[in-house]
This record gives structure tokens, C-alpha cells and sequence, in this order.
């Protein structure tokens, strides 16, 4: 939830100061040619001189140096940005993939000061002992490791003090910032700006409150608790707060340190399973995953289990967001670029004035650039720098869980091409994949709530109708009536009328429906192919039924 407002008059004069300075670093790094654009100046912007254009080439690097040196905001910001090809040109996103999110680390004295602060009981009490190195120093939190009066040890993450004042200022003007350009520029008509702004704001106030954070590890562990080779620690609710978050301690080795897991003895096509069975449960089943999972958040524990770290950052998938990105990649395989451009207009990713036409064609151009390639010969980061370009010429805008989760899969990928190069996570997906889009079409026991929920929605109808039914006739007696009557030969031609309507509705999408399944269920047993196939074939028969009867009857 959002801790902070968005008033409208008050907030450039009350942070004029650091609008100043944000106006000031940008137009240092030679973006002050963007001031010239604007069609009115704010007052903020008075009195600065922009300095002159540098070469395009060096923009996206002067971008990120800028976003680095304003802060903590500002680099979660570009991070959030690096996720959205639909933003920003090809060159910005690769730059801003670059963007590091270690700082030096906060004074001991300061951190105690807060952990005093958020625990209920004095310090001694609660750790036996505090390693005052941090393990990790972060824009948002510091890590360190500690020992619990049971001698446990645990990892605890602590809010930076006094982070929260000039965090919430940052994302007031950024709000400020993307309503002005809403509202002024044409980036206003292409983009909902202030929404992106608003859902930035989300994501940072997700962060920062640890007890999300704990909930979000729970959430896990229960996920993967039938999930051989994944670890998730426990959280230690009784000490943790919204800016202490007190972790069981994982030990082990990064998972991209390959020479130390040869050295331990680890099995790496051990682990790369586990990696792949992780992902496969986050997005195929759950639509819940690890939105960082930087090679520092996966730790390679005894057994070759992957101990996982770090839940501030998470994505989420509806089932129908899972079904439609695998139609998506069903069209994409198929090389198939006309059925991609549906698809995509399908699911609200191109805008209603899209030229399809064009659209095809780049789509075409680009899967005819992996045409002859087996699906293990493709890696995903080499298809998304492909597939940017393309994004940001048709201003394509798939929702940001999308980009979020695209940048997942290409990290996860990436470190399985470490552990196993030749690891086909494609192949050791199929059956997950037909397994989901099998249940699109064989009912599970949702629909029994479903139809229940909309039997309750057609009695509330049948309870309003009366008084409805009252009101129509009132406003009939003020007026010139008219007079709606059907006799009973007009209500029976309604009646087949709707009837052959509803029936050719629903068979034509039985009939689409099984012969898209018919190529996935290929590789699955031969009693559920029969099945299938004798579906299709049933349907087939019934359409040719109610065709005949409305051509024998005109």
C-alpha cells in the first residue's frame, strides 16, 4: 500500500531544493536539450542553462550515471525501467541492465540505533552476538549476520535510518515529474505516465516494508513445499518489524561461483534441475515469482538444494496471463507471425490504431531470424534484444509483470547456461506446458464455484426486476407509451433464433479450442489423445448438425 499522497499545488515549492538538484545533475550529464521541448517552463526549471547536446551514442551512459548519482529512487527507478522495452529505446534498457545497487555501508552505532528502535525487547536479550560487517550493503537496507539467544543463526536485514524522508520527496517529484509531461508533451497520449509512476511508487513502498517481505517468503515456502531441491528460510516473525526483517542463515555458495561448486562436489545437472523445477513451479503454476534473482540471491546448499534470498521484489501471473503468453510462444514457434500479431492484439499489448500490417511484417522478419533453429539452439537474452526493437517502433505494451518476468527468465537462463550449457529448459518444460494448456479445457473444480457465483448474480436480477419492471412503467405513463407486445409465434422464432446463436458460439470455440490442443497433447499418453481427437470429431458432427438445420430451415 502507499504511504504517501499525491497532492498537486504545494510539493514543487516545498521541494524546490531538490527539484533544483535533480534538474541539475540530468542537464549536467547533457540532457537540458529535453528543458527546450517542453511547450511551457515550470517555474523550477527557471534559470537553468542547458549545456550542450553530447553525442547520442554516450546518452544512454550519461542516463545511468545520472539516475546512480541521485540515489537510492532513482536507481530502483532505472532498475524498474531496464524491465520495459515498451519505454525506453533498446540502447537505454541494455545501459541500464548495468545499474548496481551496492553503497557503502551505513555505521554500525546508526544501525544498532534501529534495530533498538523496531525490537521490543533491549538488543542482549534477543542476539547472542552481532557481526557488525555487514554481509551486504544496499541502497534501501544493510545485511548482517547475528546469533539468537538459542544460538541460531540468522541474517538480519535492517533498513537504512532516515532513508524514508528524501525516498518519499523522490517519488512525490517523480509523480510531479510524469504528470507534467502527461499533461504537456505528446509522450502523454501514448503513455499513461502517471500510472507508471504510481505503480513505481507501489513497488518501492513493497520493499521497504519487511513484514511484505516475510509474508512473500511464506507465501514460498508453502509453494515449494512439494518441491524437491528448493530451500526457503524461515522467518522469525517474533523479531521481525516493518524495517527489520530477521531471516534464517543460508549457508552455502553463489550459484555462479562454478569453480566452488566443483570443489565442494556438487552436482551441477543436480542443480540446474532444481533451478528449472523452481521456475517452472513460480510461473506455470503458482503465477508467483522471484522477481531479482540475481546470481547473489541463489545460494547452493549441502544436497545440491538452492537455498533462495531476498522477496521484496515479486511478480505475479493470472492464469489467464499464463495462458496467454502460451499462446503467444505456441504462435512464435510455429514461426507463425500473423497468428503472434492476434495474439498480441488479443491481450491488449498493441494499441487499437496499431498498423497490423506493418506489425506482421516486422514480426515476420524477426521469427524468419531463428527459422531452422531448435528451441535449446535459442537463448532467451538474444530473442529480447531482438525483440525490443520491435516493442518500441509499434509502442507494443504488455503489462509489466510481462518485462518482469522476461527479465527473470533470461537471468534464470543465464545462470543454467553456467551450471549446464547444454541444459534445455524448453525441452524440460513441455510437459508443464501441455499440463496447463490441457486444463484450459477440461474443467476443474473452479467451475463449480463459478457457476454458483453467477446463479447468486441472476437471483439478484430476478429479485431487482420487479421494481425495475416499476420504473419503466413510471416513465412510460410520463411519456408517449410505447407498446412492446410478442405473441407466441414471434417469442419461438426468438427463441430457435437465440438458441442456434448460443449453440454455433459455443461450438466454434470447442472447435477452436481442440485443435489447438490437438498438437500439444502429442506428446502425452495415448488414452488422452484419443480422447481429444474423439472430442473434436463429436463437436465436428454437432456444427454440421446445426448447420443443416439452419439452412433446412432459412
Amino acid at each position: 500500500m502507499t504511504v504517501f499522497s499525491f497532492p498537486t499545488i504545494t510539493r514543487p515549492i516545498r521541494h524546490l531544493q531538490r527539484y533544483r538538484r535533480i534538474l541539475t545533475v540530468f542537464t549536467r550529464h547533457g540532457f537540458g536539450f529535453a528543458i527546450s521541448q517542453l511547450p511551457s517552463e515550470p517555474f523550477w526549471l527557471r534559470d537553468l542553462t542547458p549545456l550542450p547536446k553530447p553525442e547520442p551514442a554516450s546518452l544512454p551512459f550519461h542516463f545511468r550515471q545520472a539516475l546512480e548519482e541521485l540515489g537510492p529512487a532513482f536507481v530502483k527507478l532505472g532498475q524498474v525501467l531496464s524491465t520495459r522495452p515498451d519505454l525506453l529505446p533498446p540502447d537505454y534498457i541494455a545501459e541500464l541492465t548495468k545499474l548496481q545497487d551496492e553503497v557503502q555501508p551505513v555505521v554500525w552505532a546508526d544501525i544498532e540505533n534501529v534495530l533498538r528502535q523496531e525490537l521490543d525487547a533491549p538488543l542482549e536479550d534477543v542476539f547472542d552476538e552481532i557481526n557488525t560487517v555487514p554481509l551486504a550493503s544496499a541502497s534501501l537496507a544493510q545485511v548482517h549476520l547475528a546469533k539468537l539467544s538459542t544460538r541460531e543463526r540468522v541474517a538480519i536485514k535492517v533498513q537504512r535510518p532516515n532513508i524514508l524522508p528524501t525516498l518519499m520527496t523522490d517519488l512525490e517529484i517523480i509523480h510531479d515529474i510524469a504528470r507534467y509531461v502527461q499533461n504537456h508533451t505528446p509522450l502523454g497520449k501514448v503513455y499513461d505516465l502517471v500510472e507508471i509512476a504510481e505503480d513505481f511508487a507501489d513497488t518501492v513502498n513493497s520493499e521497504l516494508d519487511y513484514v511484505s517481505e516475510g509474508r512473500n517468503a511464506d507465501r514460498f515456502r508453502e509453494n515449494f513445499k512439494d518441491v524437491p531441491g528448493v530451500h526457503i528460510p524461515w522467518v522469525h516473525w517474533e523479531h521481525t518489524t516493518k524495517r527489520v526483517l530477521v531471516l534464517e542463515y543460508i549457508e552455502g555458495i553463489k550459484i555462479d561461483q562454478i569453480a566452488a561448486i566443483d570443489a565442494a562436489g556438487h552436482d551441477r545437472q543436480a542443480i540446474a534441475t532444481h533451478a528449472a523445477n523452481m521456475i517452472i513451479q513460480e510461473v506455470l503454476v503458482d503465477g508467483f515469482f522471484h522477481a531479482d534473482p540475481h546470481p547473489g540471491n541463489f545460494m547452493v546448499m549441502q544436497d545440491n538444494v538452492i537455498g533462495a534470498m531476498d522477496f521484496g521484489m515479486v511478480g505475479y501471473l493470472s492464469r489467464a496471463d499464463r495462458v496467454n503468453l502460451i499462446r503467444l510462444y505456441n504462435v512464435a514457434v510455429q514461426l507463425n507471425a500473423k497468428g503472434a500479431t492476434e495474439e498480441l492484439i488479443h491481450i491488449g499489448a498493441a494499441p487499437p490504431d496499431v498498423d497490423r500490417k506493418n506489425l506482421t511484417r516486422d514480426i515476420e522478419r524477426l521469427l524468419n531470424h531463428y527459422s531452422g533453429l531448435q528451441l535449446r539452439e535459442m537463448h532467451l537474452q538474444e530473442v529480447m534484444e531482438d525483440v525490443m526493437p520491435v516493442v518500441f517502433e509499434h509502442r507494443l505494451k504488455l503489462p509489466n509483470n510481462f518485462w518482469l518476468l522476461a527479465k527473470t527468465l533470461a537471468m534464470m537462463e543465464g545462470l543454467g547456461l553456467t551450471l549446464v550449457p547444454e541444459f534445455d529448459i524448453f525441452e524440460f518444460s513441455k510437459p508443464y506446458v501441455s499440463k496447463l494448456i490441457l486444463s484450459t479445457v477440461v474443467p476443474d473444480w473452479n467451475w463449480l464455484s463459478d457457476t454458483v457465483r453467477r446463479g447468486l448474480a441472476w437471483m439478484d436480477l430476478f429479485e431487482e426486476l420487479p421494481h425495475a419492471g416499476q420504473l419503466l412503467i413510471d416513465r412510460l405513463e410520463k411519456r408517449e407509451p410505447v407498446l412492446l407486445s410478442f405473441d407466441q409465434a414471434n417469442l419461438e422464432t426468438l427463441d430457435r433464433l437465440f438458441t442456434r446463436l448460443a449453440l454455433s458460439v459455443i461450438i466454434a470455440g470447442m472447435t477452436i479450442g481442440l485443435a489447438g490442443l490437438i498438437p500439444v497433447v502429442t506428446n502425452t499418453n495415448w488414452v488422452v489423445q484419443a480422447i481429444v481427437i474423439l472430442s473434436f470429431i463429436l463437436v465436428l458432427l454437432i456444427g454440421a448438425r446445426v448447420v443443416w438445420s439452419i439452412v433446412r430451415k432459412r
